[in-house]
């Protein structure tokens, strides 16, 4: 399976159970029903480890465009490679958003929230504060993108310009290169600590993708797809990736 497909494949399993953990909770008549957030949260954590596990060995299961920005501006993905990386990022979210809408159609049917099923597909502020959610974004992402890269295998501490060789032969430093329960458990850590403000999108393709899905698909009594707050989830999960792979670097120069 080359990088690509397991991208895909690995973005649509993390959509698949961190979006239906969401939906088993906020949706009528499910039987996770008013789970709470610390339910969401410990399935959107082992909704990473599954897509990491599912992706690590192929591809270093970014599954996350702040990942892959993060990567290439600390030079260990090539830049040539970030483009199929983000296309598939995007596909596997709609496909993992899309599997969730027809696994829990008939309780969309029963639900009258709208905003509820937006939620299910995408994040929203808790106070509509765009800067400051954006910043909130920012922060929570680069929580998840430095510890990324403190964590992983030394051996892989060095620029793919260093090593030599064609860089798609080249060892590839993401989320599977670290062992992949520290990963779904700092995530899990991130939504109790940081996820309260903004919902802890800290992933464009988590949350763009799925967001155009809920445009497209007919869900019954569906509201807008909110595209005035569409930005926060991409900018600021970016901005966070970009800022921890700078202090990554500026780190190993002081070394």
């Amino acid at each position: 399976m080359n990088a690509y497909l397991a991208e895909l494949i690995g973005t649509a399993f993390l959509i698949l159970l961190g979006n239906g953990v969401v939906a088993n909770v906020v949706l009528t008549r499910t039987k996770g029903h008013a789970g709470g957030w610390i339910v969401i949260t410990a399935g959107w954590g082992i909704g990473v480890f599954v897509g990491a596990f599912c992706s690590q060995q192929y591809s270093g299961a970014h599954l996350n465009p702040a990942v892959t920005a993060a990567m290439v501006i600390a030079d260990k993905l090539p830049w040539n490679e970030a483009g199929g990386y983000l296309v598939c990022q995007m596909l596997g979210g709609m496909l993992g958003a899309t599997l969730v809408y027809l696994f829990y159609r008939d309780h969309y049917k029963l639900t009258e929230d709208s905003d509820a099923k937006l939620a299910t597909f995408c994040t929203a502020p808790a106070v509509r504060n765009l800067p400051h959610a954006c910043f909130c974004e920012l922060v929570a992402t680069f929580a998840l993108v430095f510890p990324i890269f403190l964590m992983a295998d030394p051996q892989l501490q060095l620029p793919v310009s260093s090593l030599g060789g064609d860089p798609a032969d080249l060892p590839r430093l993401g989320l599977g290169s670290l062992g992949l329960l520290p990963v779904g458990l700092l995530v899990f850590g991130i939504g109790l600590s940081l996820g309260g403000t903004s919902g802890y999108a800290i992933n464009p393709a988590r949350d763009l993708a799925p967001r155009l899905m809920h445009w497209v698909l007919p869900i019954p009594g569906k509201r807008d797809s909110d595209w005035a707050y569409a930005w926060v989830p991409v900018l600021g999960p970016l901005a966070g990736g970009s800022v921890a792979a700078l202090a990554y670097l500026l780190l190993i120069q002081a070394k």
